[in-house]
C-alpha cells in the first residue's frame, strides 16, 4: 500500500528538482508538489513520476501550505510527510505540519534553526562554543555591543540563509554606515556577532529518532564571508577523504550536541563552523537542511552514493546508511571579474584548456561559464568544476591551481 508524501518546492530550481526526482523515486510513496511555478514547467519525466500537483501564490506562507495539503489529502489521502530543502521553508512547513497532525520538524525547533540569535542563544545555554552576539533593536544597543566586544563586527539578518547580506565591520563608521543604511527596529533587527578567525568548515550530519547516524567534515578556502566581501575572489570546497582524526573531535563531540540541543530529531543538517587551533572551535550557524552549494553533490562523489535519494528517504522511512568515505572531492567555483565599467555578460574565459590539459583527469561533473551568459547575482559564481582522488593531498593542490589558472572575464 503506497503513502502520500507532498514536497514544497517554491520554484523549479535544479537543485531542488534533484530532490524532489528522489522522493519520486522511493518505493510505496504516491508524491505530490505544491509550487508556485506551474506543472507545464517541470521535465516532462518528473511531470509523468508524481501522483499530483498544487500551485500556490506563496510556498512560504504556511496557510497556503495547510489549505494545498487538504486539498492533495482528498485525491490521495492524508499525507504522512510535508517536507522541502530550502532554509526559507523550515518555519512555514513546521506550522503547516503542526496545524495538519504530520510528524516531523516541530515549530520551536524550526525557530531555533531559523532565527540566527535564538539559535546562538540555545548553543550557548547548551555550554557549546559560539560568538557572542546580540540581536540589536536600535543603534545604542548596536554600538553597546561594539564597545563590549571590540572589531571587527559581523552583521547579518536574524533569518539568512547562504551568507547573504553578510556583512563584516571593521570600525565605529562601518557601523553607523550600516545603521544609516539598514536602521535597527523592535520589528527588523539586526545581529551583531564577534568575529571569529580561523579556518571554516562544514558539518554535515544526520540524526535518526534522535541519535547521531551518520556525519561529514568539509573545508572553504577561504571563509564564505571573505568571498563575499570580494567578489574576484574564486573558491572552493575540500572534503578529505579521512574525517577521523583526533583534530576533528571537538566538532564530532559539539556537532551532535548542537543539532540535539536545537531539537533536530530525524534530518539532514547543515552546520558551519571555526577551527581556532589548539582543539579549539566555534560554532557559526546551521541549518535543518540539506547543504548547498553543491555540497549535497560532492558527498554523493566521495560516497559513491546518491544523497539527493538518500535525504527524502531518510525524511520519509527514517533510513539511513550510506557507505564509507572513498574518495576526496571538492569543488572549485568560477565567478566572474568586472571591469571598472562593470560587467553583466561573460565576456571571455581563460585558462580552461590549460586547466583541462592538467587536471581533466580527476573531474566527474562541471558546470562551466560560456561567453554571453548573464552573470550570476549568487557566491556561487559563473560555474563550478568537481574533482575527486583517492588521495586528499592530490584533490587540495588541484583545486588551488584551478581558481588560480581560471579566469572569467566580464563585460
Amino acid at each position: 500500500m503506497s503513502i502520500h508524501v507532498i514536497f514544497v518546492a517554491p520554484f523549479f530550481m535544479e537543485t531542488t528538482l534533484r530532490f524532489v526526482a528522489g522522493a519520486a523515486n522511493l518505493p510505496g510513496v504516491n508524491l505530490s508538489l505544491v509550487s508556485q511555478d506551474p506543472a507545464e514547467k517541470l521535465p516532462p519525466g518528473l511531470r509523468s513520476s508524481l501522483a499530483a500537483h498544487w500551485r500556490v501564490e506563496n510556498a512560504l506562507d504556511a496557510g497556503q501550505l495547510v489549505a494545498a495539503a487538504r486539498a492533495l489529502a482528498g485525491q490521495l489521502g492524508p499525507p504522512v510527510r510535508l517536507l522541502g530543502a530550502l532554509e526559507q521553508l523550515q518555519v512555514p512547513l513546521a506550522r503547516a505540519r503542526e496545524v495538519l497532525g504530520i510528524e516531523g520538524l516541530d515549530v520551536q525547533s524550526a525557530l531555533n534553526f531559523r532565527d540566527k540569535a535564538r539559535m546562538k542563544d540555545v548553543l550557548r545555554t547548551a555550554g557549546l562554543p559560539c560568538a557572542r552576539h546580540v540581536l540589536a533593536e536600535n543603534a545604542e544597543q548596536a554600538r553597546a555591543f561594539a564597545v563590549e566586544v571590540g572589531f571587527p563586527l559581523v552583521a547579518k539578518p536574524p533569518a539568512g540563509a547562504g551568507g547573504k547580506g553578510t556583512y563584516r565591520l571593521d570600525s565605529g563608521q562601518d557601523l553607523t554606515n550600516l545603521l544609516q543604511h539598514y536602521a535597527p527596529s523592535a520589528g527588523e533587527p539586526t545581529l551583531l556577532e564577534e568575529f571569529v578567525s580561523g579556518t571554516e568548515h562544514s558539518f554535515d550530519s544526520v540524526m535518526v529518532k534522535g541519535k547521531p547516524a551518520w556525519h561529514s567534515i568539509s573545508r572553504y578556502m577561504p571563509a564564505p564571508l571573505q568571498v563575499l566581501e570580494n567578489p574576484w575572489i574564486q573558491w572552493c570546497v575540500f572534503l578529505p577523504r579521512d574525517v577521523s582524526g583526533e583534530e576533528y573531535a571537538p566538532i564530532r563531540e559539539a556537532g551532535f550536541r548542537a543539532v540535539e540541543a536545537l531539537g533536530l530529531q530525524t534530518g539532514l543538517s547543515h552546520m558551519e563552523w571555526f577551527q581556532l587551533g589548539h582543539q579549539r572551535i566555534a560554532i557559526s550557524e546551521v541549518g535543518a537542511r540539506p547543504p548547498g552549494a553543491q555540497i549535497t553533490s560532492l558527498l554523493s562523489w566521495a560516497h559513491d552514493f546518491d544523497f539527493y535519494q538518500a535525504w527524502p528517504r531518510l525524511m520519509v522511512f527514517d533510513e539511513f546508511d550510506p557507505p564509507p568515505r572513498k574518495h576526496a572531492v571538492g569543488a572549485a567555483y568560477f565567478r566572474g571579474q568586472k571591469s571598472a565599467a562593470g560587467g553583466t555578460r561573460v565576456r571571455q574565459i581563460h585558462g580552461l584548456d590549460e586547466a583541462q590539459r592538467r587536471f581533466g583527469h580527476l573531474v566527474v561533473e562541471s558546470r562551466l561559464p560560456s561567453a554571453g551568459q548573464f552573470a550570476s547575482d549568487s557566491y556561487e559564481g559563473e560555474g563550478y568544476v568537481i574533482i575527486r582522488d583517492g588521495d586528499s593531498d592530490v584533490v587540495e593542490e588541484a583545486l588551488q591551481q584551478i581558481v588560480g589558472l581560471v579566469h572569467v572575464e566580464l563585460a
